[in-house]
């Protein structure tokens, strides 16, 4: 019985991949004077509190639709462009709301940031 040697294959980006992780060794964070640290410190509270409205507004939009469907379950009967309005609702709604509320909290914390 003839047994041909086993060989990996793996992709070029792979192996370069590989002698680059191996060259940088482990990567560190970088450490903060007490003054930034400190900035951080504050500036990271802020950021954590303002953003709970948005967290909110997001929970309320996604765990408030099944509650809208089960209060309105007329919204299955009506239709919009043959599409029942609660599947629009579900499909359509939460994503650009979500992304509004993303594009907020963000201008949000840069606003704490280029205040302090």
């Amino acid at each position: 019985m003839s047994r041909t040697k086993r060989v990996a294959v793996t992709s070029p980006q792979t192996r370069l991949a590989r002698s680059r992780r191996l060259e940088r060794g482990r990567w560190r964070m970088p450490r903060l004077r007490a003054a930034e640290a400190d900035r951080a410190a504050v500036l990271y509270r802020i950021q954590r509190r303002r953003g709970i409205p948005a967290l909110v507004a997001m929970f309320v939009l996604v765990l408030g639709l099944p509650v809208v469907f089960a209060v309105a379950p007329a919204l299955d009967g009506l239709r919009l462009w043959g599409i029942p309005v609660s599947w629009l609702l579900i499909a359509v709604l939460p994503y650009p709301v979500m992304a509004g509320l993303a594009w907020w909290q963000l201008h949000r914390a840069e606003k704490v940031e280029d205040d302090r």
